[in-house]
């Protein structure tokens, strides 16, 4: 059987491969699930992204499966417990920023009445194709993720820079960048064309 083409970046890590294969680049529309992901990559600054996946469901269950009404709630007996939490990444900057970036999604939810369509205003509501050749075309950011960080940023949320919610846009397929020869590359195309709000 012949081997599929995949982007080189996820290598040979099984937990790696299997998010590449299922998740990165698939449209995601619900409010929720892109708060996870928002915070998640929140918390990957500065480290692998395969570090923050492993620890995944150990972020779910310390963040209360990430519903930002009970996060917004944490008080300092809790931020205590998450910094002694092993199954989560323990930086106390990023667990503060996690509480006030729950709050300020719950404002803006309250604003704009869905993150979800909020944040896909960024991209008129359709995944960008970047169509890339190779990886060494792939950016670091982009014209949407620097106005849409700036915007987070104004409406409190913090670590949200133009790099990381231009990766967080490579995950939750408001950009596909899938290399053209990846296999996965022709599907998520296939799925943004469903894309439906």
């Amino acid at each position: 059987m012949k081997s599929q083409t995949r982007c080189s970046w996820c290598g040979d890590e099984p937990i790696y491969v299997a998010y590449h294969d299922t998740e990165w680049g698939v449209p995601e529309t619900d409010s929720r699930a892109l708060f996870e992901k928002l915070l998640l990559d929140g918390f990957q600054a500065g480290l692998s992204w395969l570090i923050v996946l492993k620890k995944r469901e150990g972020f779910r269950r310390a963040f209360d499966g990430f519903d930002p009404a009970r996060i917004a709630l944490y008080d300092t007996k809790k931020l205590a417990a998450l910094m002694q939490d092993a199954g989560i990444v323990r930086n106390r900057a990023k667990i503060e920023a996690s509480v006030l970036n729950a709050r300020a999604y719950l404002e803006l939810t309250s604003a704009e009445g869905s993150f979800a369509r909020f944040l896909w205003s960024y991209v008129d509501g359709r995944p960008i194709d970047a169509r890339l050749q190779r990886l060494t075309q792939m950016p670091t950011e982009s014209a949407q993720s620097r106005a849409l960080s700036k915007e987070l940023k104004r409406r409190g949320f913090k670590f949200c820079g133009p790099t990381i919610v231009y990766a967080f846009m490579q995950a939750v397929g408001m950009v596909n960048d899938h290399l053209v020869v990846c296999h996965r590359h022709r599907e998520v195309v296939r799925l943004s064309k469903a894309l439906q709000f």
